[in-house]
């Protein structure tokens, strides 16, 4: 029986019945493709028997940990959970220009360095393009081989043939197989390409590290089903206006999740930050309404960041909500608790809330920094130059503790920082240095620290 075409959009990867102009999962128009129905060969069934027998082990099996190699970039080591693995694969993806290229070609100079054989297929730019970014950057004598191709069949052949400690491809979007009757960047095309990549590095032991294409959404372009096969995807954030690029791992099955790694674009490629709290705080030495100092977690890292907010009367009938490194949903949120826990308006004014420094934030134990700053704007009322606030708060205004109280507590020591407002019910052991003022509820924390509510 003769199977049907599928179509598939190439900018989410969601799969239609039919054709249509505009895909109705993410609302991209014309990115709706077919794809050729994949054939089994003939005779044969999925459930039918003949396979090899597999090897079975139990829980109780004790397996060693993989062997790791450090690149000596403590702020890369760090994200990749202690080095490199051999016959992992890994998906780099961040917006153009941001330096994935710059950051992957350093990596890939001090891997070589360290005795692992390293090769650099770049797919986007001519051989003589990255040479002129290796001098720049002052790796030109680094021992790694440099190759510029799109086929997907000579790249593994040649990889196959050499069969390096490391292959890095820049990027996975200008694969082109000729298994797959699809032009290149396409949801087939990109599929099959991460597909084949990964199952040669886990054949030959050779780490792989993928670049991939962000979406306007700042997703990895393509299908999800990519980052599923990889064992470690890593999203480089950062704005083009910006010196600071963040490294961030969304996902490592050989070291923590969320973990980050700081780094600063200079003349000379990117530089590591080893004080990423000092990065994101601004001038605290005298106090300024509407600024408060958020003691969070980064992975296993305890990072201090400035929650800076402004309110002003709003011109116009609907009052602007604007958000730049926090949830907009949760803002909405905070601010409906400030209005109907304690009674402070904020109808006809204009709020804009900003992380300081370009970092991103997503723990709830944000939400009591964030409430801080609001409350302090619009009451002009400054919280102490040195205290840090963190804590989650629930709709009915209550407070709930945040995990690792005591790693937050003693970065914010080691800053300078000697006071810290938290909820009442919040564990773990407070430096000797610190003063804690704890609050059960968001009503109390507000008069207590504004007068207000």
């Amino acid at each position: 029986m003769a199977r049907t075409p599928s179509f598939t959009c190439s900018d989410c990867g969601a799969v239609h019945s039919k054709w249509s102009g505009r895909c109705d999962a993410c609302g991209a128009w014309n990115s709706i493709i077919e794809e050729a129905p994949v054939v089994a060969g003939p005779g044969r069934r999925a459930s039918s028997g003949g396979g090899r027998s597999i090897a079975l082990s139990d829980l109780a099996d004790e397996t060693p940990p993989p062997p790791r190699t450090r690149c000596g970039i403590d702020e890369l080591d760090r994200v990749l959970g202690g080095g490199l693995v051999p016959a992992s694969a890994l998906l780099v993806g961040g917006d153009p220009g941001i330096g994935k290229s710059t950051l992957l070609l350093q990596a890939a100079a001090r891997f070589a360095e360290t005795g692992l054989g390293v090769i650099y297929v770049s797919g986007e730019e001519a051989a003589a393009q990255v040479r002129m970014r290796a001098q720049r950057l002052g790796l030109a004598s680094a021992p790694v081989r440099l190759a510029t191709e799109t086929n997907l069949r000579d790249i593994l052949s040649t990889l196959d043939r050499e069969r390096p400690d490391l292959a890095v491809i820049d990027s996975i979007q200008t694969m082109w197989s000729d298994s797959v009757e699809a032009a290149p960047g396409s949801v087939s095309q990109v599929r099959a390409a991460a597909h084949d990549l990964v199952t040669f590095a886990k054949r030959r032991g050779t780490a792989v590290v993928l670049v991939g294409h962000v979406t306007k959404e700042g997703q990895i372009a393509g299908p999800r089903v990519v980052e599923h096969m990889v064992d470690t995807v890593l999203y480089f954030e950062g704005e083009r206006g910006h010196q600071f690029r963040i490294l961030r791992a969304v996902k490592n099955r050989f070291g923590p999740a969320d973990e980050i790694g700081v780094f600063e674009m200079t003349g000379a490629g990117l530089a590591e930050v080893s004080n990423p709290s000092a990065l994101f705080l601004s001038d605290r030495d005298r106090e300024s309404p509407g600024t408060a100092v958020f003691a969070g977690i980064e992975g296993t890292r305890p990072v201090l960041a400035e929650i800076q907010a402004l309110v002003s009367p709003s011109p116009q009938p609907q009052a602007r909500r604007s958000v730049v490194g926090w949830d907009a949903g949760r803002l909405a949120m905070i601010l409906a608790v400030l209005e109907s826990r304690c009674a402070i308006p904020f109808a006809g004014l204009d709020v804009y809330l900003n992380i300081a420094g370009g970092l991103r934030i997503g723990e709830p134990a944000a939400d009591l920094a964030v409430a801080a700053a609001l409350v302090s704007a619009r009451e002009d009322v400054a919280l102490p130059a040195d205290m840090v606030v963190f804590g989650e708060i629930s709709l009915s205004g209550a407070l709930r503790p945040a995990s690792q109280t005591e790693n937050r507590l003693k970065e914010a020591e080691k800053l300078g920082f000697t006071q810290a407002a938290l909820p009442e019910r919040s564990a773990g052991a407070v430096p000797r240095g610190v003063g804690v003022r704890r609050f059960p509820d968001l009503v109390a924390f507000v008069g207590e620290m504004f007068g207000a509510g």
